[in-house]
């Protein structure tokens, strides 16, 4: 496969797996043309013209030809200066990597990870929160995670990678929507009754269950294993940890349980104070189940796959 037919590999299913589902996702791109078709010339320059196709600004082709060919991909929850190093030295081993893929985004991935925080909203809505409140609630938030993105040094391991000639993307909100769509299927279909019933099934998911031998698996953090789950919510995509202001609006809407990657102390507090039970099912592992079942597409089509930073390997068909 090129570069450019896994990334729209990884686009097509982050679509599929969308909690916005395809409709949603057709009107976002829908306004995205809207608005660039209205931007003057001058504008249009600076546009990053993969809004037009690609829901998800976290995801991209970072650096490398688009249409060079991949035999084998390294791929990590973490790619650093360090592991831009490691594919160099696999290459003198004897095992060239032709294309280093990132979940967490680097560069223009990250430096615009904020704007698909906007899927929140209409997350916080399907549960029940007026979608004009969820937009004001998410806005400050979103603002926050923007600044706070703003003096981050965004090109250091893309700089190594394009030192060392090698190709790099990120795909991250892709993965995200799989674990996410993957857990809530599970827990719609299996009913759990308590939050130890929650802990039993994903400890029942190879990932998690290899996450808790080294002390990261599922836990809680709001409630007892006895406590009753209620409505489960799985939070698990849309860039990063949303607002705490979320959290008296979902218990509202009758949400008993939310199962996420991580939670903030404010966050938590928020739940706490609202009612709200908490099962952390673990930041790496979660990350871990959507990239794996975006590496299972790949691997099918051919693809030899190196897995490193984080990434706990579990074929699924």
């Amino acid at each position: 496969m090129k570069i450019k037919e896994i990334y729209d590999l990884v686009v097509e299913k982050g679509i599929e797996k969308d909690p916005r589902q395809r409709e949603g996702v057709e009107e976002v791109l829908a306004r995205e043309k809207k608005k660039f078709e209205d931007m003057k010339e001058k504008d249009k320059e600076d546009y990053d013209r993969e809004n037009l196709t690609n829901p998800y600004s976290d995801t991209r082709i970072l650096c490398g030809d688009p249409e060079s060919e991949v035999n084998r991909l390294m791929v990590g929850v973490d790619i650093e200066v360090g592991e831009v190093l490691l594919a160099d030295r696999l290459a003198e081993k004897g095992k060239p990597i032709d294309l280093i893929m990132a979940h967490h985004p680097e560069g223009k991935a990250l430096s615009r990870l904020h704007d698909v925080m906007h899927m929140q909203e209409d997350i916080l809505a399907r549960y029940g929160v007026p979608i004009n409140v969820a937009e004001g609630i998410m806005s400050s938030r979103i603002s926050e995670v923007k600044r706070g993105l703003m003096p981050i040094n965004h090109n250091r391991a893309i700089d190594a990678a394009k030192i060392l000639g090698l190709a790099m993307m990120s795909a991250h909100t892709v993965a995200d929507n799989q674990v996410t769509a993957f857990l809530q299927e599970m827990f719609d279909r299996e009913e759990p009754r308590t939050l130890g019933d929650i802990l039993k099934l994903l400890k029942d998911i190879p990932e998690y269950g290899a996450a808790v031998k080294y002390g990261a698996g599922p836990d809680l953090v709001n409630g007892n294993k006895d406590r009753r789950a209620g409505k489960v919510l799985v939070d698990m995509t849309g860039g990063t940890g949303g607002s705490d202001q979320a959290y008296a609006k979902l218990s509202q809407a009758g949400v008993g349980t939310i199962v996420g990657m991580h939670i903030s102390e404010k966050n938590r507090k928020q739940a706490e104070e609202h009612h709200i039970n908490v099962v952390i099912a673990g930041h790496i592992a979660s990350d871990s189940v959507g990239m794996n079942l975006l590496l299972d597409e790949l691997e099918n089509k051919g693809i030899e796959i190196i897995t490193c930073s984080g990434i706990l390997r579990n074929k699924r068909r």
